[in-house]
C-alpha cells in the first residue's frame, strides 16, 4: 500500500479555499441556503464531537468579539491552563485563527488539522448538492479537531457572523458572551438593532451564564428575554459589573474592573475606552467559567495581551495609528479614541472598505474628525473600489486627496504621510484586511497571496468570466 505524503500548508489552504467561503464571495460550488446547522454537526459527529473536549466560552456580537476572546484567553492561559482560542478574521496568516495558548497554529498543525477533516469533508459532498461543507464550517471543525489534539483544557471560540446560524453555535457552551451590538451584515441579519440582537441571542441555547457587553436599549432587551427564556444568570458590564479608566499613555491603560466576586486592579495594553468595556466583559466571563483561577491570572492575563491592528500606534511625529473599525458605530468609538489619546492638528485616513459595509455612515461618521482621506482598497475580492470610496468622501464634505487612486495599500499608506505634518495623524481605517495590508508594508510582513483571491479566480467562481 503506497503511503501518501502529509499535506503541506500551502495544500490545505488550497483545499480549504476550494471551498464555498462566503467572507470572499459566493463560489460556483456554493451550497443551497441553509436554516440550520445540521451539515456542520454532521461534520462535527464524524469526527467524534470535538467541540465537547473542553469547556467553551462562546464569544458573539458586533464590535469587540475579537479583543474579548483575546483578552479572556489570555487570562486562561495566565492562570495555567492550555487555551485553544478560535477567531476571523486573519491579519497576514490564515494559522492566526487557530491558536494554541495565544500563538497561531503551526504549519504542520494546521494542515494536519486539515487533512483530518477533509476526509469527512469528500464524503460528505459525495452525498449531494448542499452536504459540502463550507471554509467557515472546514475551519471550525479544524479548530475544534487541534484543540481536542493539543489537549486543551478551555475553548475560547469567537462567532464568525450572527450567531443563531453560525457554524460554531454546535457548541454546548460553559458562558456564553454578546459583546456591543450594533448594525452589521444587515442583508444578512437584519436592518434593525433588535433583529441583529436576536441573532447574536441564538447563541444562548442552556441556562449557562451570559456575559454582555454595554448594549443599546434594544439589544439589551432581546438579550434579557433570551436570556430569561433559557434561565440563564445574565452578568451585564454597566451593571452587575463596573470598569473605570484610572489612567492611561500611548502603552495602555489603567483600569479597576468590579465584578460581584472581587475587584481587579490592571493594567492593559490596549487602548481606549472601549477596550477597557471588553477587559471587564472578558473577566466577567472567564469568572463565570468557574474554574478555579487565581484572582492574579486575570490581572496577568490582561497585562500580557496582545491584539494587533485595534487602535496600534505605529509612530508618532507625525501619529501613524492602525485601527480595523469597519461599521459606523465601532468608527464613532474610534474617532472618540483619537480625541482621547492624539488631539492632533490634523487628521489625514487612509481609507478602503468591503462592499457590505455601510460606507456613507462610516464617512459620515468621520466628519469633525478627519480634514483629508487617502483612498484605497485592499487586495479582498469584497473591497469596494476606490472610486466609489472617494464619491462617498466627496459627498459628506471630507477633502479627497486628488491623485490616482492606489489599489496598493502600501503605496497609499506612503501618499498618506506625505500629507501629514509633525503633528498630524494618518489614521489608517475602514476595513482589517487594509489594516493588514498596512503592517505588512509598514512592518516589511510578507503576508499570505492566495490565487483564490485574484479577480479572475473570482469571476470564475461567480459564473461571470
Amino acid at each position: 500500500m503506497t503511503m501518501r505524503p502529509p499535506l503541506t500548508y500551502d495544500d490545505a489552504l488550497h483545499r480549504l479555499l476550494s471551498l464555498a467561503d462566503y467572507e470572499r464571495m459566493a463560489g460556483r460550488a456554493a451550497p443551497a441556503p441553509k436554516h440550520d446547522l445540521d451539515r456542520m454537526r454532521e461534520l462535527a459527529e464524524r469526527l467524534g464531537r470535538p467541540q465537547e473536549a473542553a469547556p467553551v466560552l462562546h464569544v458573539a456580537g458586533t464590535k469587540g468579539k475579537g479583543s474579548v476572546a483575546a483578552m479572556a484567553s489570555s487570562i486562561l492561559h495566565a492562570g495555567g491552563l492550555r487555551v485553544g482560542l478560535f477567531t476571523s478574521p486573519h491579519l497576514h496568516t490564515f494559522r492566526e485563527r487557530i491558536r494554541i495558548d495565544g500563538e497561531p497554529s503551526t504549519e504542520a498543525q494546521f494542515a494536519s488539522a486539515l487533512g483530518r477533516v477533509w476526509t469527512h469533508i469528500e464524503e460528505m459532498a459525495a452525498l449531494g448538492p448542499g452536504e459540502r461543507p463550507t471554509t467557515f464550517e472546514a475551519l471550525s471543525a479544524m479548530a475544534f479537531d487541534l484543540f481536542r489534539a493539543e489537549r486543551a483544557d478551555a475553548q475560547v471560540i469567537e462567532v464568525g457572523l450572527g450567531g443563531r446560524l453560525d457554524a460554531t453555535n454546535i457548541v454546548d457552551a460553559r458562558v456564553a458572551v454578546i459583546a456591543p451590538v450594533s448594525l452589521d451584515h444587515t442583508a444578512i441579519l437584519g436592518d434593525t438593532i433588535a433583529l441583529v440582537a436576536a441573532e447574536k441571542a441564538g447563541i444562548v441555547k442552556s441556562p449557562a451564564p451570559v456575559v454582555t457587553g454595554p448594549q443599546p436599549p434594544e439589544a439589551a432587551e432581546v438579550i434579557e428575554r433570551a436570556a430569561a427564556a433559557a434561565g440563564a444568570p445574565l452578568v451585564r458590564v454597566g451593571h452587575e459589573v463596573r470598569v473605570e479608566v484610572r489612567g492611561h499613555d500611548l502603552s495602555g491603560q489603567s483600569v479597576r474592573i468590579e465584578t460581584p466576586l472581587r475587584a481587579y486592579d490592571a493594567w492593559l495594553p490596549l487602548l481606549g475606552a472601549h477596550q477597557a468595556e471588553n477587559a471587564a466583559v472578558a473577566v466577567a466571563a472567564v469568572e463565570a467559567m468557574d474554574l478555579g483561577l487565581p484572582p492574579r491570572a486575570y490581572v496577568d492575563g490582561l497585562a500580557r495581551v496582545r491584539w494587533d491592528g485595534r487602535f496600534q500606534v505605529l509612530r508618532t511625529g507625525p501619529w501613524v495609528v492602525v485601527d480595523g473599525a469597519h461599521n459606523p458605530f465601532s468608527v464613532s468609538r474610534l474617532c472618540e479614541t483619537v480625541r482621547d489619546y492624539v488631539a492632533p492638528e490634523r487628521t489625514v485616513v487612509l481609507f478602503g472598505c468591503s462592499a457590505d459595509k455601510d460606507l456613507d455612515a462610516m464617512a459620515e461618521e468621520l466628519v469633525g474628525t478627519v480634514d483629508s482621506v487617502v483612498v484605497c482598497a485592499s487586495r479582498h475580492p469584497r473591497a469596494v473600489s476606490p472610486d466609489r470610496v472617494a464619491d462617498a468622501f466627496s459627498r459628506a464634505g471630507i477633502d479627497v486627496v486628488e491623485g490616482p487612486h492606489a489599489r496598493d495599500v502600501g503605496s497609499a499608506l506612503r501618499a498618506a504621510q506625505a500629507q501629514a505634518g509633525p503633528a498630524d495623524l494618518v489614521l489608517v481605517t475602514g476595513s482589517l484586511f487594509v489594516v493588514a495590508e498596512a503592517l505588512e508594508a509598514w512592518f516589511s510582513i510578507p503576508g499570505e497571496h492566495y490565487p483564490e483571491f485574484d479577480p479572475q479566480a473570482t469571476a470564475l467562481a461567480r459564473g461571470l468570466a
